[in-house]
């Protein structure tokens, strides 16, 4: 089994759940990522895939990811300013990790729906 337990701050700096999946399994990093999965996209395309997501949200989010290494950042000064975002080597191999896992989900959610409506009707 994989090592989880960290009691101390080398550990924690050295666990890959909190060091790295962490960065990448909250509700819009994958989302971000799969916008980008079929290429470039600028600022307001990436919002337009994902929907609803505020500009804040996912300036954060795009930071996130690039300095982690998963996407890049390209700046056309045109005029107009262009950002054009990208997936890096390293962000495609996470999509390939990352749409498995969103296939599966929506492989199940109905699954997932009726347990949580049993569970919330044992609940109340």
């Amino acid at each position: 089994m994989l090592q989880i337990t960290a009691m101390t701050k080398e550990q924690i700096a050295a666990c890959p759940i909190r060091n790295v999946l962490a960065n990448v399994n909250g509700k819009w990093q994958p989302l971000i990522l799969l916008a980008l999965e079929d290429g470039p996209l600028r600022f307001a395309a990436v919002k337009r895939a994902i929907g609803d997501i505020t500009q804040r949200v996912q300036t954060q989010n795009l930071r996130a990811l690039e300095r982690d290494g998963y996407l890049t950042r390209t700046v056309d000064p045109g005029p107009p300013v262009a950002v054009t975002y990208a997936l890096t080597p390293l962000g495609q191999s996470l999509v390939g990790i990352v749409k498995p896992m969103v296939e599966w989900a929506a492989l199940h959610q109905d699954e997932i729906r009726q347990a949580r409506a049993r569970y919330d009707a044992g609940i109340g």
